[in-house]
């Protein structure tokens, strides 16, 4: 039922402003919708996330949190208004772009609004007052850290101070070229480029596992309800209702036709004004469910009497994964020493502060939707069909992407967006709640692991044995390349001359699992990290010295019998973190030494945990494309396809293409990515945009150089020079000028005009898991100095050194974002988040790293380059997160002797292992 307008006056940004809007609406649906204050952010309308603060009479409040009525006589202020008239807001705006604090950019106005609040309060501050004022606000991509420092540095400590150099050269630690919209709040999200008069789509969900169900009378549903359009079921679908990522892999629906097998999966969707499809709850719905008997577990799953999730998969198994090297039970019966154990780690929940949403219409007769997308070719190849509708009437335009870390590589929103726009003929918009993106989205993959390994005397490890079964969920979603990946990966990186490596999934009545920062790897180093500490210790030695002894190297072969020839940074990176490890052992003892004698119950211990990880798709092909081109004006206009969800491809591909080109960044005009307007620099995911798009955009910078010197006979070592509709060639002695007016543009406008492809040399593996998998792998070792409270069972990270080998170093700002943001979500997954199917959907059950949670963290930047990668660079994004976990079991066991084996240890689970103990 529809609830009467009223009118609401108050000052917005320091202007009165009249709103009319029903009693008990919350503020910032009106300051976005009715208002137009799109720069007011919404994650969980919860008060749990804190995207949505802003100021009212001066102090900050969750705008889902307060009533639009309440506001009547206040000042309210936002980030917008806050820029335009504050100098303390644009100081904080530069320091925030200074220090790459904003990487997404969806909390940054949270953050920015709130830190204006308390600098108003007061100028000298340290870092705990930092994080008291800004704990209301969540971040899921930068680890917090360069928002402290961002915030005392704009507070005149001068801590923390950065330079910056604006040529853009490969190497500079430039600010991120997409950064000024971030801090501005003017960067538009999935949510913000749908008009507010836009029909909204709202999605019927299962409530159960599993279940039967059967509509009723849909046709009366929709005519005894104003402002409801239509009602969407899979009898609405003309092409496959199905989508998927793997070839052979396809088989979810987009609306189950009789029987749901997950909580949250798609039934139906209803159309209508915002108005009436907010006004009826989910019980008016015309649906009858029988809820049948599910499985959650995977024993449960491939017991001999559990029912088949899919028919054609008996016994509930997905696929499975093997690789194989020399003979492991020689290799084991022959060691001097050997460990083994059994590990198991739970759901984790992406939490990226922006929900699903978008925006779809038709445009001069063509389908457009606008999406928060990791992969927007990917989304145009599953709509053509789903829709069974050509691909030239199809366009994906992807949005600001507040977040994706390997979930917004999946389709959401956008077969309903596409339905809905198509049916009703109108511009229609959905946005998920918090509620239903954690119930309908891919998690990171449950893992139940067994390993043994067995070293000699000497140390040296003889053989290796990995066995993993996966939970994938009701879907495959990226399962099969999780399944692919992990053998491949288990034996860490290191020499395992004896090695084998089995993994399955397993389909269970869980929301499907999918692709996660890691693809399944930080599972498996989990393992194999914690039997590397006990084996060290049963042989007597140095966690260090054991992997110093055991890594990978050049020349040595990896587990796929593949053999480097350059670029293996692992024992640079463990080697760069020695004397830290001395440091906090040192520290360690000392501590314990004054806790035992004082009666504290505190107890500290150092870990270490290491790994790698194989940048781009698995034995498959893997290209990506790039295309430049110059205007007759001169500007150098550069496709990049390459989504940027907050890693930095805005800025690494135009530096690496401009230091190609030989010009300074600040000459280029980035396109971003745009199915009708860019080349397809493939998906955004596997730590592949770095390597793979950037080696693109090298050779296109390299081609466009090329055909601009050939065109004035000048020599590879002539300098360039953009000039107003001009290009000016210094060649030694001799100059040359090419007026560019005087040229004949193409059908698109550019005089000159390239586009190069990369695809890494990779080759197929054989049935034994042998071949070369990827191109290049990334290199990281972390160490982990952690508090533990004996009688409390808590754990606390205090600091940590985080050592990465990337090659070459595109932009060393942005590398520490990357490495920090990836050590928040390691302890997340170490520490404390676990999803619960159906008990942790929303952002106050599920427990994600606030910014009193995330330690110092020190990154020593490692280049060892790489063979392939552009000027020898190297991805990134997965490494950042895989050795956190496995170096803060480490340090748990080294403080308090108990070695915990099930993540994410909470405080009763480490309390029971201290007591059993």
């Amino acid at each position: 039922m529809e609830v009467p307008e009223q009118e609401f006056g108050f000052k917005l940004n320091g202007k009165p402003v009249v709103v009319s809007a029903p009693t008990g609406e919350r503020l910032s649906e009106a300051l976005r919708e009715r208002l137009a204050s799109r720069d007011v952010k919404v994650g969980c309308d919860a008060g749990d996330c804190g995207a949505c603060t802003v100021l009212v009479n001066g102090s900050p409040v969750c705008a889902c949190l307060m009533q639009v009525h309440q506001a009547s006589g206040r000042d309210l202020e936002t980030l917008s208004g806050l820029i335009a008239s504050e100098p303390l807001a644009q100081l904080l705006a530069k320091s925030f772009l200074k220090h790459g604090a904003a990487q997404c950019g969806i909390c940054t106005p949270g953050m920015l609004v709130s830190a204006v609040a308390l600098m108003r309060s007061k100028r000298e501050l340290n870092s705990v007052e930092v994080e008291d004022s800004l704990g209301g606000v969540l971040c899921r991509c930068t680890g917090y850290r360069k928002i402290i420092d961002a915030v005392l540095d704009a507070a005149g400590t001068g801590q923390a101070s950065a330079t910056l150099d604006w040529s853009g050269s490969v190497g500079d630690p430039i600010p991120r070229l997409d950064g000024k919209g971030k801090v501005e709040g003017t960067e538009q999200f999935s949510d913000d480029v749908g008009p507010p008069e836009a029909f909204l789509v709202r999605i019927i969900r299962s409530p159960y596992p599993r279940a039967r169900f059967k509509f009723g009378d849909l046709k009366e549903f929709v005519e005894a309800r104003e402002g409801i359009e239509a009602v969407l079921t899979s009898a609405d679908i003309q092409g496959c209702n199905n989508f998927g990522v793997i070839p052979g892999y396809s088989e979810q629906p987009v609306f189950a036709a009789s029987e749901s097998r997950f909580r949250g999966e798609a039934v139906a969707a209803v159309v209508g004004t915002r108005a009436a499809v907010n006004a009826f709850g989910d019980d008016e719905f015309p649906i009858k469910w029988d809820a049948l008997p599910f499985v959650d577990e995977m024993d449960a799953a491939v017991a001999e009497n559990a029912h088949r999730i899919h028919e054609d998969r008996q016994g509930n198994i997905l696929c499975s994964g093997f690789v194989r090297a020399g003979d492991v039970e020689e290799g084991l019966a022959g060691a001097y020493a050997t460990v083994e154990g059994q590990f198991e780690t739970a759901f984790v929940e992406h939490a990226y502060i922006e929900p699903e949403a978008g925006f779809a219409e038709i445009a001069e007769g063509r389908l457009e939707v606008h999406v928060g997308t990791q992969t927007p070719v990917m989304d145009l190849d599953s709509l053509e069909s789903i829709l069974d509708l050509d691909r030239k009437n199809i366009r994906i335009v992807p949005t600001g992407v507040g977040g994706g870390f390997g979930s917004k590589l999946d389709i959401s929103v956008q077969p309903y967006l596409a339905l809905a726009a198509l049916k009703t003929g109108k511009p229609v918009r959905l946005a998920y709640s918090r509620t239903e993106s954690m119930q309908s989205t891919t998690k990171r993959h449950p893992a139940e692991i067994s390993m043994r390994i067995g070293a000699d005397r000497d140390g040296r490890i003889r053989g290796l044995h990995f066995r993993g079964r996966y939970n994938t969920g009701a879907y495959s979603s990226w399962g099969p390349t999780v399944i692919t990946r992990v053998p491949i990966h288990a034996s860490g990186p290191y020499s395992v001359p004896n090695y084998l490596a089995e993994a399955c999934g397993v389909h269970t009545n869980c929301p499907p699992s999918g692709a996660f920062r890691g693809f399944g790897v930080p599972q498996a180093a989990i393992a194999q990290e914690s039997l590397f500490d006990e084996l060290a210790a049963k042989l007597g030695l140095d966690a260090l010295a054991f992997r110093l002894l055991n890594a990978l190297d050049n020349g040595v072969s990896t587990v796929c019998g593949q053999v480097f020839r350059k670029g293996v940074g692992i024992k640079q990176c463990l080697a760069s973190i020695q004397k830290h490890w001395d440091t906090a052992k040192d520290e360690a003892v000392s501590f314990n030494r004054r806790a035992e004698t004082s009666g504290s119950s505190l107890r500290r211990g150092a870990g270490l945990g290491a790994g790698w990880y194989g940048c781009g798709n698995t034995a498959l092909p893997n290209p990506s494309t790039i295309r430049a081109g110059v205007l007759p004006n001169g500007t150098v206009v550069l496709h990049q396809g390459a989504v940027d969800i907050g890693q930095g491809a805005n800025t690494v591909i135009p530096q690496i293409f401009a230091h190609a080109l030989g010009v300074p960044v600040a000459c280029l005009r980035l396109v971003g990515a745009d199915t009708d307007v860019t080349p397809d620099a493939g998906k955004t995911s596997a730590s592949r945009q770095t390597y793979v798009s950037g080696n693109a955009a090298r050779l296109a910078g390299e081609a466009l150089r090329a055909e601009i010197l050939r065109r004035c006979n000048a020599s590879r070592d002539a300098e360039i020079r953009m000039r107003r509709g001009a290009v000016e060639v210094a060649d030694g002695t001799r100059s040359h000028s090419i007026d560019l007016g005087r040229m004949k543009p193409d059908p698109d406008g550019y005089v000159f005009r390239v586009a190069e492809t990369y695809n890494p040399p990779t080759k197929p593996l054989d049935a034994n898991g042998q071949g070369a998998p990827y191109a290049q792998y990334g290199y990281a070792a972390q160490l982990a100095l952690v508090e533990v409270d004996t009688a409390l069972g808590t754990a606390k990270a205090i600091r940590i050194v985080a050592a990465h080998d990337v090659g070459k170093a595109i932009n060393p700002l942005l590398i520490e974002g990357q490495v920090q943001g990836g050590i928040a979500q390691g302890l997340g997954m170490a520490l404390m988040e676990e999803f619960i199917p159906g008990r942790t959907e929303n952002l106050h059950d599920y427990l994600i790293p606030t910014i009193g949670d995330v330690p110092p963290v020190e990154t020593i930047i490692v280049e060892e380059p790489d063979e392939h990668g552009p000027y020898g660079a190297k991805g990134l994004g997965e490494h950042a997160l895989i050795p956190t976990a496995p170096a803060i079991l480490n340090a748990i066991s080294n403080a308090c002797g108990v070695r915990m084996t099930r993540v994410p240890v909470t405080p009763s689970r480490l309390l029971e292992a201290i007591k059993a103990r």
